[in-house]
């Protein structure tokens, strides 16, 4: 197939999640109940932390960030699976589709560092009670706020100065149902050795950086809980971050399979698949682990209801 200059490409085609027509509607269907399901609990999340006092604390603050970033993510993500079985439109133009990769893999690394400092929030909690106040004051957890939404933004700069450096492409056809790195990558037929590179090592760095943290912070708090005598207060230490766990294993399980699985293998079927865990499924489920699992958030949801009932 001849190759097509970029300057003669005024947009890409999104082939969708999938061609089999009897399956569209299905997948349609689900990913839009996952979405709003999603929405409603995200939202949820954040309506509660903003009204609720009892939740002006910094793990809710994170939790608020982590929420902002899931709906940001998805919507960003998905919104095009939306707009190819409405309206049957699959072109997105090229400065779109940059700016939908930039925001993407912005929010995606936003969403490590921010997991990250959580952990950090839960070893203080945990290890060194006493100062709790002290330690993670507004000023402290502002700057955290700060440097992983600043991260993000910042990390992603060189990835898309190397996809927009791509003067050459086999088709315009990009299959997948939004655009990401692996899969603009596999249909150019210009040289991708620097992205390539880039990807392998600062990718891994962005990844393992947050992890390794995430990871250190959580090996204290296993070495303080186990320091507790009472096995009450040993399982009540362990509870108060069960949730940021489910969510940590959940959502790097769902990075590694996305990204680091794929890219040997270069299938992308798999790739979309995995993505749909990452864009759809994690948002999801986030605010539902922190809803069902947490006391607090669960007693601040029944008192607006009963406030609410109460009005009327």
């Amino acid at each position: 197939m001849s190759s097509i200059n970029q300057t003669t490409i005024e947009g890409f085609w999104l082939k969708g999640v999938s061609d089999v027509p009897e399956l569209k509607v299905v997948i349609f269907i689900m990913i839009l109940l996952i979405y709003l399901i999603s929405l409603a609990g995200n939202l949820t999340i954040l309506l509660l932390v903003c009204f609720d006092l009892q939740l002006h604390t910094p793990m809710y603050f994170f939790l608020s960030n982590l929420s902002v970033m899931d709906l940001s993510s998805s919507t960003t993500a998905l919104h095009m699976i939306f707009v190819i079985f409405t309206i049957q439109n699959h072109i997105i133009s090229t400065p779109a589709c940059m700016a939908q990769l930039y925001i993407f893999s912005t929010l995606i690394s936003n969403e490590l560092s921010i997991l990250a400092a959580m952990s950090i929030d839960r070893y203080v909690a945990i290890c060194r009670p006493l100062h709790y106040h002290t330690v993670m004051s507004r000023k402290v957890c502002g700057l955290l706020a700060s440097v992983s939404w600043g991260v993000g933004f910042i990390d992603i700069v060189p990835t898309l100065l190397f996809i927009s450096k791509l003067t050459c492409y086999i088709s315009r056809e990009i299959d997948h149902y939004f655009c990401d790195v692996l899969p603009i990558r596999d249909i150019t037929c210009s040289d991708t050795t620097l992205l390539d590179l880039y990807i392998l090592i600062c990718g891994n760095i962005y990844i393992f950086v947050p992890l390794f943290l995430t990871i250190t912070s959580y090996v204290f708090i296993i070495e303080c809980i186990l320091r507790i005598r009472s096995s009450a207060g040993r399982r009540k230490a362990f509870y108060t971050c069960s949730s940021h766990i489910i969510v940590v294993v959940i959502f790097y399980t769902s990075i590694v399979l996305q990204y680091i699985g794929t890219v040997s293998g270069n299938n992308m079927g798999f790739n979309k698949i995995f993505s749909l865990l990452n864009t759809a499924f994690v948002p999801m489920m986030n605010p539902l682990i922190y809803s069902l699992k947490n006391k607090d958030v669960k007693s601040a949801l029944q008192r607006k209801l009963k406030f609410r009932i109460e009005k009327h």
